[in-house]
């Protein structure tokens, strides 16, 4: 029991250092939202369409299922769903899958990567507009921003599959 007190305090801390507002990098300065191509609005919409399905869905670590989903599974679920392709099961494989893309190249329907520990990684959808579609540990399935000072001070990459 003293083992699950510890972890639960360790965790808590942990995730209110992770959550301290740091300044986002230079290419994630607020600009207008430019607007989407027809074939990006298209991937959004198919994307969305998985959104209404799982929106809400709270995250539980290793989850495949409506009960409970972590960050990778919803990743590979949405990519299947919206567009047929398939995915690996795990943040690591998935962040090997496709070519790397320049933060200003990316475009609906990339995928983008968070290093939120120096061992963990996170994995979203990214929609355009500095919009991603993920699985929070806090939030369960929801829509978050690049430029939240959070998510923007764990930025990894982006990758065109």
């Amino acid at each position: 029991m003293k083992f699950r007190k510890m972890l639960a305090v360790t965790i808590t801390f942990a995730t209110l250092a992770a959550c301290s507002s740091t300044p986002p990098p230079s290419h994630f300065s607020q600009t207008a939202q430019k607007p989407l191509s027809k074939s990006e609005q298209l991937t959004v919409n198919a994307y969305m369409n998985v959104y209404d399905q799982w929106k809400g869905v709270p995250y539980h670590f290793g989850g495949t299922s409506f009960r409970g989903v972590d960050c990778s599974a919803f990743v590979q679920i949405a990519v299947q769903n919206a567009t047929q392709q398939a995915l690996p099961r795990t943040t690591k494989d998935q962040s090997q899958q496709g070519k790397e893309i320049a933060y200003e190249q990316a475009i609906s329907g990339d995928l983008v990567f968070f290093k939120t520990s120096p061992k963990v990684r996170h994995v979203g959808v990214y929609l355009g507009n500095k919009q991603f579609l993920h699985a929070s540990t806090s939030k369960g399935v929801i829509i978050s921003r690049l430029d939240n000072p959070y998510w923007a001070s764990k930025f990894w990459h982006f990758r065109r599959i």
